[in-house]
């Protein structure tokens, strides 16, 4: 284990997994970062929509602080930023772009940045949209934390002025994510909140074969859906699922499936949270194609990519037991060996302490 490190991060949310995947990540990263001895203080911004649906209003893996103006975060927190080993700013943080300004000007130890959305603040900056962040203020960090690998690193140093750009993909809490035992309730799932991006794909990859197979059972988990869309009677909806029952959902399925978001897609290297959990529970995914994805997971070993209706009518009527079970392991292999919190918060914690010195490498951060 390195030094312990004392860390202050400004998210979207910790205390609140509706509708967002910030929160999610956040708890297996910090949690992770907690078991490697490390004191991490989160300050999240106070609104009533994540409030009135808090899953995780006390963490007992770091402390949690609200408040409710950029004002506030160096008034009431200033002691804490400056003595602070690192300070790191999340993606969509409310009112970010006053709240990167204000924390720069005290000049902490080591600012960096968390970019949960990399593809989708490109493709914001890059339209003049500077909703968390400015172009201006790409250049201000020691280290700038990406969701996406790949291309997108070399992107960020070479035209946005990032002076180190390093991968930190999501993980998943494997004291949390696991088989239950449960019987199967459905043959296919899926979960995540609605985006008008991804639908076209949910309908390709779900609905259209839940069209095609009306003797098999699916499920739709998540918020935001419109009311318009014709679910076949076979899916299942459920509005919001907290992740203390994702194990239980994703144990409940003989495949899972993943979808990814349109600018996620045309990045690579972008692997959501959703492929790290179900790998951990042990169910084999189905997933829509991305450059990168097969150096995660092996095709057709770890993973069966689907990029047409019939490859996922083909997967879930074709793979014996035999063969889905055996995908399911190998996934699950490739996961808790290197993509946990725990092994994401040794790289990062890693990372952080390069800084001082400069030697900081631009790779992935694993174990």
């Amino acid at each position: 284990m390195t030094d312990r490190l004392k860390i202050v991060f400004l998210g979207l949310s910790l205390s609140s997994s509706w509708g967002n995947g910030h929160a999610t990540t956040f708890r297996s990263l910090i949690r992770g970062l907690s078991e490697e001895g490390h004191d991490v203080l989160f300050l999240e911004r106070d609104v009533p929509w994540y409030k009135s649906h808090r899953d995780l209003p006390e963490p007992d893996f770091c402390r949690l602080e609200y408040y409710s103006r950029v004002e506030q975060v160096t008034s009431k927190y200033g002691k804490d930023l400056c003595s602070a080993d690192a300070v790191i700013i999340g993606s969509y943080v409310p009112d970010g772009v006053g709240v990167i300004d204000a924390i720069e000007a005290l000049s902490p130890r080591r600012l960096c940045f968390y970019d949960i959305d990399t593809p989708v603040t490109l493709a914001k900056l890059n339209r003049g949209d500077e909703e968390y962040i400015s172009f201006r203020q790409m250049p201000l960090f020691d280290a700038y934390f990406s969701f996406s690998g790949g291309e997108v690193l070399e992107r960020l140093e070479q035209d946005y002025g990032v002076r180190r750009a390093n991968a930190l993909y999501c993980s998943v809490d494997a004291s949390r994510y696991f088989a239950t035992g449960e019987t199967f309730t459905w043959d296919l799932g899926y979960i995540g909140t609605y985006s008008s991006d991804r639908q076209p794909v949910l309908e390709k990859l779900l609905i259209e074969p839940a069209r095609r197979l009306p003797n098999l059972r699916f499920v739709v988990a998540g918020p935001q859906y419109p009311s318009d869309i014709d679910w076949p009677a076979n899916i299942d909806r459920i509005d919001h699922l907290p992740p203390r029952e994702h194990s239980s959902f994703y144990s409940r399925q003989r495949f899972t499936l993943n979808v990814t978001r349109a600018d996620m897609v045309e990045a690579g290297w972008s692997p959501s949270v959703r492929l790290f959990e179900a790998a951990a529970c042990g169910t084999p995914i189905i997933s829509d194609d991305w450059r990168g994805l097969g150096d995660l997971l092996p095709e057709g070993k770890a993973i069966v990519v689907a990029r047409q209706s019939d490859d996922v009518v083909k997967a879930v009527t074709g793979i014996d037991e035999t063969e889905r079970r055996i995908m399911a392991e190998r996934a699950k292999a490739i996961v808790l060996a290197g993509h946990t919190g725990r092994a994401r918060a040794r790289g990062l914690a890693t990372a952080i302490n390069a800084l001082s010195t400069g030697a900081m490498a631009r790779r992935p951060i694993s174990a």
